[in-house]
């Protein structure tokens, strides 16, 4: 046993070299990264990324409420049931990725790098990119709802430009948007699941009483 103790306490100190390695090289990826893409921002650029950022929160709301007014409007129970997926996917998205914020706690990166130039400053914290879950969410939400490629297409493009215009802005690291855009589409997912086990619930339950 003894024998065996330097043994560990070299692997122990390898693994921990090769995890501060990794950690170090990813941390050097984020930055880099974000430095390309802030570098090249133009005032043209600008508007048209101001623009996109603009458009999420909005388009959030506007997705399930629309849904709902028409659905309930035609009397289409189908249309009714996205848009409360819709919305149980927006309020899910939201408690995750600002509970992730305060937990996480990432200061911005033109916090720590002062060479980043935000469009604005801001107090939140910047893990994970909020724009980019609600927008990720949305958009996924839609893809589920009518799952044509004329409506997913241009959904995960939006979204992906949305994603693209905070990094562009100087507002996230490659990381944190990646980071919302899995939140967002898993919480639309995790949505329409728990909607589909809630209403298969429901239908089974008639039958269960009478027994």
């Amino acid at each position: 046993m003894k024998k065996n103790i330097p043994y560990i306490i070299r692997a122990s100190c390898i693994l921990v070299f090769l995890l501060t390695n990794l950690r170090c090289s990813a941390q050097n990826f984020d930055i880099d990264m974000l430095r390309s893409i802030n570098r090249s921002r133009s005032s043209y650029g600008d508007n048209v990324m101001m623009g996109f950022t603009n458009s999420v929160y909005p388009v959030s709301g506007l997705v399930p409420i629309t849904e709902l007014i028409v659905g309930y409007a035609r009397h289409d129970k189908q249309t009714v049931d996205h848009g409360w997926e819709a919305a149980a996917g927006v309020g899910l998205n939201a408690i995750v990725t600002f509970g992730l914020k305060d937990i996480v706690s990432r200061k911005r990166p033109y916090v720590t790098y002062p060479d980043i130039q935000p469009y604005q400053h801001v107090t939140d914290a910047s893990f994970p990119s909020g724009h980019t879950s609600f927008s990720f969410c949305s958009a996924t939400s839609l893809s589920i709802c009518w799952p044509k490629w004329y409506v997913i297409v241009p959904s995960y493009l939006w979204a992906a430009t949305v994603g693209y215009s905070r990094m562009y802005l100087g507002m996230h690291y490659p990381t944190d948007v990646l980071t919302g855009a899995l939140i967002g589409t898993g919480s639309a997912w995790l949505a329409c699941k728990g909607n589909k086990w809630l209403q298969q619930r429901k239908h089974k339950q008639p039958a269960a009483t009478l027994q």
